[in-house]
């Protein structure tokens, strides 16, 4: 041992000395990524089809028009956008919970098969079956634990929460109309519906920059300004294309 690092290991250290490394070392993870999820599919579908939808009917000319159609799609497609969050949460517990029959009956009836998969799935990390013989034993003797180890560490499976499928539902849905509700709010005020969508894409496109922001402080931190500007490019995109294409349809 170097003459350098056996003072480090001898030296005894106060107890009160050991806080501030306890308070440096505490971790914060980001709890609850399902919800935010969701709130990114809501907001970002929100913000972008009902606004193109929106400034596609401006071309027609009459505002009314706009509010009308611009909220049945808001309503219809909350409400496909929540059922569609449903579906899935729910399509994620039942393969969950498939899953871990199949996992129980390899456990009841292929037990060393099994075994063989721990020693496959821990030997990257450097571990052998001689130094995995404790972990399998413990194991082997409690089957429930055993297939809780198998289906997070081969299947890579989470439990679901019991009442994913209806926060999910909800939180995409509300998520969607509250998007969705900014680009026709302008609409609503002004009687000129080109007035309305020169002022309905001002705000969006900042809504955009703001959502987008949030997004990417979330998904990814260290591209905050990019992906703020991204996302309110991709919105833009989305209702010049709309609004190009019913000029299109009214000269035929």
């Amino acid at each position: 041992m170097s003459s350098f690092i056996r003072p480090l290991l001898q030296r005894r250290r106060p107890s009160h000395e050991y806080q501030p490394l306890l308070v440096r070392h505490a971790e914060k993870h980001f709890e609850s990524p399902e919800i935010v999820r969701d709130i990114v599919i809501g907001l970002s579908d929100g913000l972008t089809v009902p606004f193109a939808l929106a400034a596609g009917l401006s071309s027609l000319g009459d505002s009314r028009i706009v509010v009308i159609g611009g909220l049945a799609e808001l309503i219809s497609g909350a409400i496909s956008m929540g059922l569609g969050g449903f579906l899935a949460a729910k399509s994620e517990a039942d393969h969950y919970a498939t899953e871990r029959v199949r996992e129980e009956n390899e456990v009841r009836d292929c037990v060393e098969e099994e075994i063989d998969e721990v020693v496959e799935i821990l030997e990257p990390y450097g571990l052998d079956r001689a130094s995995l013989s404790p972990l399998i034993e413990k194991l082997v003797a409690n089957p429930e634990h055993f297939v809780d180890f198998m289906m997070k560490f081969e299947l890579n499976l989470e439990k679901p929460d019991p009442h994913r499928s209806w926060v999910s539902a909800l939180t995409i849905g509300l998520s969607y109309f509250f998007g969705g509700f900014i680009p026709l709010v302008p609409y609503m005020l002004v009687e000129s519906a080109m007035t309305g969508l020169y002022i309905s894409v001002a705000v969006t496109f900042f809504a955009l920059l703001f959502f987008g922001f949030i997004k990417s402080f979330f998904m990814s931190p260290k591209n905050t300004i990019s992906g703020a500007f991204s996302t309110a490019l991709v919105g833009m995109l989305a209702a010049a294309a709309a609004f190009a294409l019913v000029k299109v349809i009214e000269k035929f």
